[in-house]
């Protein structure tokens, strides 16, 4: 019969080599945790390297891996993106990003204010917020979802001498959604207290902070997308849904199918319902008092249609009309 001592003696042994599988299995993930974070700072400089030609610079400074030991994700102390030919170019603060190493495919980002950025035909524009994530869901060609959440969205004019200038646009929140959808890509927004900085001429109040949802979907979008497309010209699309709101019960949505010809003429065939016309009017009316006589009787026309009338808006080869009224010309795009 077994003594106790020979009990404790098994025991001790069995704890012991627990203690050492432990030990090796921590050791182990370990050095394969710092294995796969040095191959992803190898492949994010790689990337950058690729994209730093033909006019494009790109950068991701100091690029190393973070989040041990049940994340792992890329920190840049800054990064930046310059297109010269395209007259492109971004530039920000810290980026960190992270996936948890159990799910790799789903990355979660945050970028730093502020930051610069620069296309063609705007000036140069200062962008800052309070924070700004990003979720991206990947599969082997383009991303199953993204999405985009920023706070206190602030942007301004990019002064050359460092000097603060007048508010351009700026929005409480702001979110931004894309997914496919078979062969198409569907694209959303929500932005809440939307204000616009500068005045109308002749306004007698300043633009009203606006909420607003966007819901589109583009025709054979994926293709487009991945075959970096730099013109939307011969595109077409459906807006689901654009909706523009001073508040619960006042304002309007626009739906229906859109198209761009090839020399960036918009056809469209959409229907405009107004909620509660008749304060619109009041707005639109401050907003532009050289025409307060034509909107009153234009809104009051609507209003007798009832709370929430719906009107056709047509767009063809640019010329839009709003029943038998004509609103004038969208330039090509």
């Amino acid at each position: 019969m077994a003594s106790s001592a020979d009990k404790k003696t098994n025991y001790s042994r069995r704890f012991f080599w627990f203690a050492v599988a432990i030990v090796l299995v921590v050791v182990g993930y370990t050095f394969g945790w710092n294995y796969l974070g040095d191959r992803l700072v190898e492949q994010v400089n790689a990337n950058v390297a690729t994209i730093n030609r033909d006019g494009r610079r790109a950068s991701c400074e100091n690029a190393e891996a973070k989040g041990y030991p049940f994340r792992i994700g890329v920190f840049c102390r800054s990064v930046m993106f310059v297109d010269a030919r395209a007259g492109v170019s971004f530039r920000a603060r810290q980026f960190r990003s992270a996936a948890q190493v159990y799910s790799p495919q789903h990355v979660v980002g945050e970028l730093d204010g502020p930051a610069s950025l620069e296309i063609p035909g705007l000036n140069a524009l200062d962008l800052n917020w309070t924070s700004m994530r990003a979720s991206v869901r990947l599969t082997t060609d383009l991303p199953e979802r993204v999405s985009l959440e920023a706070q206190d969205l602030a942007v301004r004019r990019d002064e050359a001498n460092g000097a603060a200038s007048p508010l351009l646009a700026g929005a409480k929140v702001f979110e931004f959604h894309m997914r496919p959808a078979g062969a198409d890509l569907d694209l959303a927004s929500r932005f809440t207290d939307l204000q616009l900085g500068e005045q109308l001429e002749g306004a007698t109040i300043p633009i009203p902070p606006l909420d607003g949802v966007v819901d589109v979907s583009i025709a054979d979008g994926v293709r487009l997308a991945a075959s970096s497309l730099a013109s939307l010209r011969g595109t077409s699309g459906t807006i689901r849904t654009i909706s523009l709101n001073l508040d619960e019960q006042t304002g309007a949505t626009v739906t229906g199918p859109v198209s761009i010809d090839e020399d960036g003429l918009i056809d469209a065939d959409l229907e405009v319902t107004l909620r509660n016309p008749q304060a619109i009017g009041r707005v639109l009316a401050d907003l532009i008092p050289d025409a307060r006589r034509e909107i009153g009787m234009g809104f009051s026309a609507m209003s007798a249609m009832g709370t929430a009338p719906t009107l056709p808006l047509r767009i063809s080869k640019g010329e839009i009309s709003l029943g038998f009224l004509s609103l004038g010309s969208i330039p090509p795009l």
